[in-house]
């Protein structure tokens, strides 16, 4: 009897554990109205449940993202998911007014999904594609990283002890895997870094293979180039950390 109280205890200590540190989530969808006049938005990202303090941090920080994605009026506030699809309709028909020979309708596609997740952190990440007219749409990546202990979204600067150190040996990885040769500018390549000096991109993030510098359309090199990501393993940045996700 003994021991199968002890057993029970320890199993209870265990999973107890385990629950209070980790994260439920469900599906949020939202979509367009089904009409002529209406813009398509096909939204699907991670809501997390509960009222922890990380729950409600992740669930408003997602929803600032979409609002900006989502938002074409700097004059109006838009202050609710409702909002920004409203926002969003209204800057399409708008330019129908204007330009009532355009045949193309807008989209809206975003995707989010958990890119890494331990006891500590949790790394969510937002796919999304816009098209509002033009020769072609926008697709880009947002990375955003949670302390689940303390319940708050971390700025790129808290992810290192250092963040020189880090920009450091990120420019080495970065030219050796563009091979740009040392001593050579940073756009010897093609590259379009401003000032001709490297620097991180403003998406910074945890995956399972270690940390990801992206680098949206635009941003360093030409829309053709697409995306310019960097993988740098756990094993290689830890010592940068300023905290160290599990790997």
């Amino acid at each position: 009897m003994k021991s199968t109280l002890y057993y029970l205890l320890v199993f209870l200590l265990f999973f107890g554990c385990k629950n209070e540190s980790g994260l439920t989530f469900e599906q949020d969808i939202f979509k367009s109205e089904t009409c002529a006049e209406c813009p398509e938005i096909s939204i699907a990202i991670p809501k997390a449940l509960g009222n922890a303090k990380i729950s409600r941090t992740i669930n408003t920080a997602l929803e600032e993202e979409l609002i900006s994605l989502l938002s074409f009026d700097d004059e109006v506030e838009v202050s609710s998911m409702e909002d920004a699809l409203k926002s969003f309709k209204s800057g399409y028909l708008e330019l129908q007014q204007l330009y009532d020979d355009e045949p193309t309708g807008w989209e809206a596609k975003i995707e989010g999904s958990i890119s890494y997740e331990d006891d500590s952190f949790i790394t969510i990440i937002l796919d999304s594609y816009l098209f509002t007219g033009g020769a072609h749409g926008y697709t880009s990546k947002r990375f955003l990283n949670f302390d689940k202990k303390k319940g708050v979204e971390l700025e790129n600067d808290e992810l290192f002890k250092s963040t020189e150190d880090f920009r450091i040996f990120a420019e080495e990885m970065f030219r050796k895997k563009e091979k740009i040769p040392e001593g050579k500018s940073i756009n010897h390549t093609g590259f379009m870094f401003e000032q001709g000096s490297f620097y991180l991109p403003e998406n910074i993030g945890f995956t399972e293979k270690g940390i990801t510098l992206l680098y949206n359309p635009y941003e360093v090199a030409s829309y053709s180039d697409g995306a310019i990501e960097l993988v740098l393993p756990h094993s290689e940045i830890k010592k940068y950390l300023a905290k160290k996700p599990k790997s």
